[in-house]
């Protein structure tokens, strides 16, 4: 069985924004249960030179959503982050999974054997569409839906390892 370049990488980032929105549900929960500061959870970071919690989902979100614009090569959404709250950030990935549905399954899959360019702050990168999905995007994604899902359960959420696999497709429970 083979898969398509879109195959391989939108169904897996949409599970794992569905798991970011789920996380950001329970997250809000535990502070109204716990009578916390939601600032509390969204400014929380693993160590002092990581991102911060919102900061990490909206770099999820960037990371979901412009690979998918690249790889189809369409222009990406226009999403600063300006997110202040767990409402905000559910909307900021809402966004972001109707981008990517939206985007023509064979434009992804066409960036299979073609260069994808793109530009850091400290240098322009060239790789074949497939290697930037799979060697450069996917992992990038999730270390940081993992890094979200981290900080807010080092801080007592009680996420488990259910909340981070998000809804699996296509499981049948016996």
């Amino acid at each position: 069985m083979s898969l398509s370049l879109h195959q391989a990488s939108m169904p897996l980032m949409l599970q794992m924004l569905g798991s970011l929105a789920g996380m950001c549900d329970k997250a809000a929960a535990h502070c109204a249960d716990k009578k916390i500061d939601p600032q509390v959870l969204l400014t929380a970071r693993l160590f002092p030179n990581m991102y911060a919690f919102q900061k990490q989902v909206q770099v999820a979100t960037d990371w979901a959503g412009n690979t998918a614009a690249m790889l189809a090569g369409v222009d990406p959404q226009k999403s600063p982050h300006e997110e202040k709250t767990f409402d905000e950030l559910r909307a900021r990935i809402a966004a972001t999974v109707a981008f990517i549905k939206g985007i023509d399954s064979a434009k992804i899959d066409a960036a299979d054997g073609h260069e994808i360019t793109w530009t850091t702050p400290s240098n322009t990168r060239v790789m074949m569409g497939e290697d930037f999905a799979l060697h450069q995007s996917m992992p990038q994604f999730f270390f940081h839906v993992t890094s979200a899902y981290s900080i807010l359960r080092h801080n007592g959420v009680e996420l488990a390892k259910r909340d981070f696999m998000g809804d699996v497709p296509r499981v049948k429970y016996i």
